[in-house]
């Protein structure tokens, strides 16, 4: 692949799109080439803030005017499935955030068109490059908990309480019929898989403490792995923590093995603690910059080394179904009052 710059566009210019925006500036040997809005105010302020060269209303105007090799989405996910469709037909490769599609079925239809128009479609899970996750995998692959047995993981964001919950930053959260699990378990559910591998049973109970937003809320889902390991959600997004940024690790992490215990605190420092000994801290990098420890320039940054590199992005969109497979059985566990294989 040649050396020049991968050229890229942002469609979307919501809440979320300045981490993207300001990560593609420190992504190496990228250029961000426009920005597409309907709302072209909020898209100038952002192209001004960033040096963005040219700004968009509509999609087709940016697809016939700029020459882009990606085209990165950050629109809510009813808008996805007609984005992704009409930046294949042009070859351009795309990049997704979640929640990917409105349904499993519209995802697998959007990966076998990505598949027949051979571009290549990337999901912006950004979770699993929080730096302490990837650490917390390396100290488990080297085999320090002898075994892991039980994952157990508490997210209190205190952001969805009040009459006016989700209206500052994303508003359309409060008429989704699905939200928890939807929009940030999924995240979960990808990072266990990250850690661990395959979930094949899933337990869920969910519900809904705030009345003025339609879907859940919070969560308690036991997940169980291949190998019968099982790890605990318990995560509302209604409650408070005692952090002063729930926002930076979204919670707090426990591994437990046959030798120890592997744990996250909410400020990102993390200890190891054998058994019958006393805990010892674990340094790592990172650094609370843009969103949750940088994850997205760490998953934009991989995201452009697989497709320079040409090998298989570890979230590309085929991969990723799996995530969207154990998401239905859990809220098909939650409806039933069963657990269900996956």
């Amino acid at each position: 692949m040649s050396d020049s710059k991968i050229r890229i566009a942002c469609v979307g210019a919501g809440y979320f799109a300045q981490y993207h925006i300001e990560a593609w500036t420190r992504v190496s040997n990228v250029e961000l080439v426009a920005i597409c809005d309907i709302d072209t105010e909020k898209a100038q302020k952002l192209a001004d803030k960033y040096q963005v060269p040219k700004v968009y209303k509509g999609i087709e105007t940016l697809l016939e005017d700029s020459v882009v090799d990606f085209i990165d989405i950050i629109t809510p996910p009813s808008t996805h499935a007609d984005l992704i469709n009409r930046i294949s037909q042009k070859g351009i490769h795309i990049i997704c955030q979640k929640p990917f599609t409105r349904s499993l079925a519209e995802a697998r239809v959007m990966v076998k068109l990505a598949h027949a128009r051979k571009v290549s479609l990337f999901i912006h899970e950004n979770f699993r490059f929080q730096p302490w996750y990837g650490k917390i995998k390396e100290l488990k692959d080297q085999g320090i908990l002898g075994g892991l047995h039980n994952v157990q993981l508490k997210l209190r964001t205190g952001d969805g309480w009040g009459d006016d919950a989700y209206l500052n930053r994303q508003p359309y959260f409060r008429k989704m019929p699905r939200l928890f699990m939807y929009e940030t378990g999924i995240h979960y559910i990808d990072v266990f898989r990250y850690l661990h591998g395959e979930i094949v049973e899933v337990y869920a109970k969910l519900g809904t403490f705030n009345a003025n937003i339609k879907g859940e809320d919070h969560a308690l889902v036991v997940f169980t792995f291949t190998d019968g390991t099982t790890a605990l959600l318990d995560a509302n997004r209604y409650n408070e923590s005692n952090t002063d940024d729930p926002r930076y690790t979204f919670g707090k992490i426990t591994l437990e093995g046959r030798k120890g215990v592997i744990y996250l605190e909410s400020d990102s420092s993390l200890f190891y603690k054998p058994l019958g000994e006393d805990p010892v801290n674990v340094d790592y990098v990172r650094s609370n910059v843009n969103f949750a420890g940088d994850c997205v320039y760490h998953a934009q940054s991989a995201m452009m080394k697989s497709y320079r590199e040409q090998f298989d992005f570890e979230t590309r969109a085929e991969v990723y179904l799996r995530n969207m497979v154990v998401l239905e059985a859990v809220y098909k566990s939650a409806a039933t009052n069963q657990p269900v294989r996956v």
